[in-house]
Order: C-alpha cells, then sequence, then structure tokens
C-alpha cells in the first residue's frame, strides 16, 4: 500500500490526471460513477423525503460525490488535505464550500449544520491506513451524532470477495494494489459507533473486462444489472455501504441510564389538558443555495 497517496495528489499534474484520464468519459472508473450517481440520487430521495441534507465529503478530491448530489442537498462542504484537488474541484464546477484540512493533528470538524446531514467518503479507505480511515469516520461521527442525524455512505473500490481478488497474487509487490474485505469496513464503522444499514455493488467485472472491446458490452450489461437491482453485492468489485448511527437499545445501555430527553422534562408531570405549544414551521429550503 502506498503511505503517500495524500502527498501525491498535492501534484497539479496528478489531479489533472486523475480528473481527466482515470475519469476520462469512456473509463471503467466513469461507468461505475454513473451508476453510483443513479444509485444515490434515488436514495437521497428515499431517506429525505421531507427535508433535503446537507453533505459532508470528507476527502472530496475534485468533488465527485458533490457533483453526484447536485440539486438535492440544501448545502455542501468538500474537505480535502490537498489544495490542488480542492482547486480543480471548483474549476470543475462542484458547487459547494471548499476546506483545506491538515493531514495529520487533531482530527478536522465538520461546519455546523443543521439535521439532517449526508456524509461522503469516496476512493480514499483503500488507499490510507488506518490512521486515516479512523479519521474519516471519526469525522462523520461528528457530523453525525446520532441514529436520526443522516446517512454515512463510504465507498470500498477494492472488495476483497470480488473477481479482483484473483490478481492478488500477481500484484503483492504493487503499492498501488489493496484490498479491503467486508468484514474490515463493518468492523471499522463499527468503532465509531455506525451500522451498516444497506450495501450496494456497482461493478461486477474489473477493469480488464472494460479494456477489451468485444468484453466490455457483455461486462457493461450485467454490471448495469447489479447496479439497478442489487443482485450479487457481495461479490463486487466497487461497493457502497450505507451507515447510520447504531441506535441505542434497552440491551447495550448502562444501567440506570435513561433517555436525554426524559431527563430534560420537569420533575412534576404535566397536567392532561396541557396545551402543546405550537411548532415553528420549518423552511424546507432556508439553506437552498
Amino acid at each position: 500500500m502506498r503511505t503517500d497517496y495524500t502527498e501525491i495528489f498535492r501534484d497539479a499534474a496528478n489531479v489533472e490526471k486523475y480528473e481527466n484520464v482515470v475519469y476520462a468519459p469512456d473509463s471503467y472508473a466513469s461507468a461505475v460513477n454513473r451508476r453510483q450517481r443513479d444509485y444515490l440520487r434515488g436514495l437521497a430521495r428515499r431517506a429525505f423525503p421531507y427535508r433535503r441534507p446537507v453533505q459532508h465529503d470528507f476527502a472530496c478530491g475534485t468533488g465527485r460525490a458533490i457533483r453526484i448530489l447536485h440539486g438535492l442537498v440544501r448545502g455542501a462542504h468538500g474537505y480535502d488535505t490537498s489544495q490542488a484537488m480542492l482547486d480543480k474541484a471548483h474549476e470543475v464546477g462542484a458547487y459547494a464550500q471548499l476546506h483545506r484540512i491538515a493531514e495529520d493533528g487533531e482530527g478536522p470538524l465538520p461546519v455546523a449544520t443543521e439535521s439532517p446531514a449526508i456524509v461522503t467518503v469516496f476512493r480514499l479507505l483503500l488507499n490510507v491506513d488506518d490512521s486515516v480511515r479512523d479519521r474519516a469516520i471519526a469525522f462523520a461521527a461528528k457530523a453525525l451524532p446520532h441514529y436520526d442525524a443522516g446517512l454515512l455512505i463510504v465507498e470500498n473500490h477494492g472488495n476483497r470477495s470480488s473477481l479482483r481478488h484473483l490478481r492478488h497474487r500477481r500484484h503483492d509487490t504493487c503499492p498501488w494494489f489493496a484490498e479491503l474485505s467486508h468484514e474490515q469496513i463493518t468492523e471499522l464503522l463499527d468503532r465509531h459507533g455506525f451500522t451498516v444499514v444497506e450495501r450496494r455493488g456497482f461493478s461486477l467485472f474489473t477493469q480488464g473486462w472494460y479494456g477489451r472491446g468485444w468484453l466490455r458490452p457483455f461486462a457493461s450489461l450485467i454490471d448495469d444489472v447489479v447496479a439497478r437491482t442489487g443482485l450479487f453485492n457481495g461479490s463486487a468489485v466497487n461497493v457502497l455501504y450505507i451507515a447510520r448511527r447504531t441506535r441505542p437499545t434497552l440491551g447495550t445501555m448502562p444501567v440506570g441510564a435513561t433517555d436525554p430527553m426524559l431527563d430534560a422534562l420537569p420533575d412534576a408531570p404535566l397536567p392532561d389538558d396541557a396545551a402543546t405549544p405550537p411548532r415553528k414551521p420549518v423552511d424546507r429550503d432556508g439553506e437552498s443555495w
């Protein structure tokens, strides 16, 4: 695994290659991105029917995850250690407030926003060490303090249970070849108080299939079906994990613990005929662009 991943993308030339070669219109990565876009836009509409969320995109890079959700969030913030990446995100039209964060030291804080929120962590976890992974999910935990605060979406673009794993022996010495299992992702999220509630795969076949003209139509057709239906999620090369903060249960609460909302109630019971104070109407578009 590369240990200088963040340093590499401080170079403007590498950023250009990432945006224009890795994500060229006919590339494997662009095909996956198109499927992710269709799925995530549907997910955002289903998960947030009453008020659009604010997006916090950690390690936002060129703002691809931000662009996926354009128009479905009431605001967006992108965070990255690379100024070159942030500049490219602005250049290509990622409509968000962009924030440069420190590579090490105390973990960054998300910009304070009202609920709900959606936190995205794309194309990061596979290529960094455990400390950076924990840093990313700790950031998400700050933005999503409880179950109803919103959703966390993380990407694993090197699933160990996929066809890609068949090449792992040949690429043992390649610094860019890394893998993560479903169990590793689940354990990482669990350490920070998240539970996976949905999983979706977007590419059953590897990049090599898309590089052969006679195989690409077949692979693309099957992968479209996989992304649309959720079949064979566990065997996909590229997987998104949808998570929420773990909902506390009576079995996990300490003895004597109570809901903080109940603790805030007055000691004296309210009379049965107590008037309910009127609720202030929520302006769903109050933070819209």
